[in-house]
């Protein structure tokens, strides 16, 4: 971007930034305990050394909201010297953290942990400043302020309560003022003019307090003289938390903004730089900021410049103005606190969580945080996350059937927290049974595959049979011998069983619990096995479709295949019930409507597609070894007097191949003597569609196309005619040449 673009956009934003910073930053430092100036410093930084070096070319850092209860606890524990050694040895655990390319992981934390963290420290700003706002002094828990607010609601209020309150008013007043006035932010307009009232009227008050020379900065970091371990833990502890929240607000604000996107790695180390930075000089952490970052967006701006110069204008303002900010009363910082812990308690939030079904996880981080502290909250969030997810994921188990047929079905995931569920209803069948147990698990642990194999051993020694028909990944296949789960990586991949031949999922097992070869199966299992696993596993899914089409059917394509048993025209065309007008025999073949090659069977089918339901495409697909065409190519034996009868109707396809040139199937012909007819049967049939009268005049009229289409079986490939290219091309082909031909 130019320099005239950089001042036309990101410059107007950066000072509207700025005067969202100011107050921020000196209430954030406030809140935490540590000295005033200790706030502008992370602006100026986070502004500066974030901006320059992040990943994210829109986010604006400084001190955070979210890490000023757990800086509270640093504070008061260590000191404000050692607490900005740790903020130092923080930033260059972010560092690390970002050059080891692992700043993704963070998103892996679920966002109800996140915001109930972040209400959790909300709520415990505002229990604190309150105090504050009322004249008070705040207590030294979350409970303990609770406890103690009564006392001070009813207590005596002062000048200081009344500045306080006038501030949180104005603020929450603010956003329903003209847009005209909005264009001041709000945090700077209430603390302005509570200011320049307190000011004015001579209130005598507690006001902000700064260094006599903000350029000198006598602050030397320290290392504690014991206490290494809880050092440690400090400084793991707002590492985490702020990377965690730098990393959400970049991810936030990608999504308000359509320029470059974020580096979250990068974003990371230039956040630990500026942490290392910042705490050298005697600055708070630094962390991404949602609010600022939301206000930069919203303001215009276009590249990092604009934080960049926020943190310019931060630093200026704090040198030149440091006697306006001295009249800033700290009741005024209280009331801004209390209004800004109080938005951290996000109603969306919660509405988002509520309607995922993650409310108490949300709930529990919050008291977590409110009642223990931060990073316990946290952790607690963690562990109730996780115990929810099992929860959610335990195996559904019910018992179908009566008498001596049973059906045990177990669908989920199988582990040792429905082992008390499973036994319970195990228990349910009688002895003697014939039970079949049908998993259809996406994992099972050892206990749940102990507790199985267990139980059929139980019961087939008691006289009991049990079959194991399991549906997916084979986790229980040799549970009867004891052996363990089979993993993944192990075994072969599962064909799902509506594609799988009925061979490959319909075994059935032997008095000896071993799988049966095909000659044992009785010939009458494939059908009524088959059926009543749709009926009990597939009408319930396809129901809902079908009840729409009961009262009529409107397919979209008339398709004229071979009966061969290998050809799936559902399969691979991606289509359900209600699409495909299916014709289906012997070599796909398509009789003229009149003279010697005629018949009404396909005739009939035909004019009724095209001239009843309307439908928009007529497909004839052809396939590889394909018998027929072998057939016409060698004659049909002399027993098979219809075969040879019906293969008359191909007689023009093999004088075509006869008398023209070889068709080029993707990249050359087809080996096969048989394919090279059937790619010419193909356009034979076509055609022969063209002599239907209904055929012909919906395809002059544009509301009909006629498409060749060809299905190599070994390759399982689709290729589709191109007239322009004379050849079969391999399906998707079109649409490539289409694009390339527009651009």
């Amino acid at each position: 971007m130019n320099a005239a673009a950089v001042l036309r956009h990101d410059v107007p934003a950066s000072l509207v930034v700025f005067l969202v910073a100011v107050p921020l930053s000196l209430g954030i430092a406030l809140a935490s305990g540590a000295p005033i100036v200790a706030g502008l410093i992370a602006a100026v930084v986070g502004g500066i050394v974030a901006g320059a070096l992040g990943g994210s070319a829109l986010q604006v850092s400084g001190p955070a909201a979210g890490l000023t209860v757990i800086m509270a606890e640093t504070i008061n524990q260590f000191g404000w010297a050692v607490t900005c050694a740790i903020t130092v040895a923080a930033g260059a655990l972010q560092v690390l953290l970002g050059f080891s390319r692992i700043a993704r992981a963070a998103l892996a934390i679920s966002p109800a942990i996140v915001h109930g963290m972040l209400a959790g420290i909300g709520v415990t700003i505002v229990l604190g400043q309150l105090h504050i706002v009322l004249g008070g002094s705040p207590q030294s828990s979350a409970i303990d302020n609770v406890l103690a607010l009564p006392g001070q609601l009813v207590g005596h209020h002062d000048a200081a309560a009344f500045i306080g309150v006038l501030t949180i008013a104005i603020l929450l007043l603010w956003s329903r003022l003209p847009a005209v006035v909005r264009k001041v932010p709000g945090p700077l307009a209430a603390i302005a003019a509570v200011t320049v009232l307190a000011t004015v009227t001579g209130m005598s008050l507690d006001r902000v307090e700064l260094p006599g020379d903000l350029l000198q900065v006598n602050l030397v970091p320290e290392l504690p003289s014991d206490g290494m371990l809880e050092f440690g833990i400090a400084v793991v502890s707002i590492a985490l938390i702020a990377s965690v929240e730098s990393l959400l607000s970049a991810v936030a604000v990608d999504r308000m903004h359509t320029g470059p996107r974020v580096n979250l790695n990068r974003e990371l180390v230039g956040q630990g730089v500026a942490n290392m930075a910042s705490g050298a000089i005697g600055g708070l952490p630094v962390t991404g900021v949602i609010v600022r970052s939301s206000t930069n967006v919203a303001a215009g701006a276009k590249t990092r410049v604009s934080a960049v110069l926020h943190g310019v204008w931060v630093f200026v303002f704090a040198v030149a103005l440091a006697g306006v900010m001295e009249s800033i009363p700290l009741a005024a910082l209280a009331g801004l606190l209390v209004h800004v812990g109080a938005k951290l308690v996000n109603i969306e939030h919660i509405r988002t969580v509520l309607r995922h079904g993650d409310l108490p996880v949300y709930l529990v981080t919050l008291a977590g945080v409110v009642v223990l502290d931060l990073l316990t909250g946290v952790l607690i969030g963690i562990a109730a996350s996780l115990v929810f997810m099992l929860l959610r994921t335990r195996s559904k188990i019910r018992v179908e059937g009566e008498g001596d047929e049973r059906r045990v079905v177990i669908e989920g995931l199988l582990t040792f927290l429905s082992i008390p569920t499973l036994a319970s209803r195990l228990a349910e069948i009688p002895r003697g049974a014939t039970v079949t147990l049908e998993l259809v698990v996406d994992y099972l642990d050892h206990a749940a595959f102990d507790s199985l194999h267990g139980w059929q051993r139980d019961y087939e020694r008691s006289g009991g049979t049990v079959i194991v028909d399991e549906i997916g990944h084979p986790w229980f296949g040799r549970g009867k011998s004891g052996e363990p789960t089979v993993s993944k990586k192990a075994a072969p991949p599962v064909v799902p069983r509506w594609l799988a031949p009925w061979s490959e999922w319909q075994a059935g097992v032997n008095g000896n619990g071993q799988v049966k070869l095909p000659e044992q199966r009785d010939a009458s299992l494939p059908i009524r096995r088959g059926t009543s696993e749709f009926q009990r596993r597939t009408a319930p899914l396809v129901l809902p479709t079908l009840s729409r089409l009961a009262s009529g059917q409107s397919p979209h394509t008339l398709f004229v295949t071979c009966a061969d048993a290998r050809i799936v025209p559902n399969l691979i065309t991606t289509s359900g019930p209600g699409d495909l007008f299916t014709v289906r025999n012997i070599g796909n073949l398509v009789p003229t409507p009149d003279g010697d090659h005629r018949d009404d069977s396909v005739g009939a089918a035909i004019e009724y597609a095209v001239a009843v339901l309307g439908v928009r495409e007529v497909v004839v697909c052809g396939h590889s070894s394909c018998g027929a065409m072998n057939a016409v190519l060698d004659g049909a034996p002399a027993e098979l007097s219809s075969l040879g009868s019906w293969l008359r109707f191909a007689e023009p396809s093999l004088n075509r191949r006869q008398g023209s040139p070889a068709i080029r199937l993707g990249g050359g012909p087809p080996a096969a003597e048989g394919d090279h007819l059937a790619l010419h049967n193909v356009l034979q049939q076509l055609d022969h569609l063209r002599r239907y009268p209904v055929v012909a005049a919906a395809e002059a009229a544009g509301k009909l196309q006629l498409t060749g289409m060809y299905f190599a079986v070994g390759t399982a490939s689709v290729y589709l005619y191109d007239p322009e290219e004379n050849g079969f091309l391999p399906a998707g082909a079109g649409q490539v040449k289409a694009v390339e031909a527009e651009v």
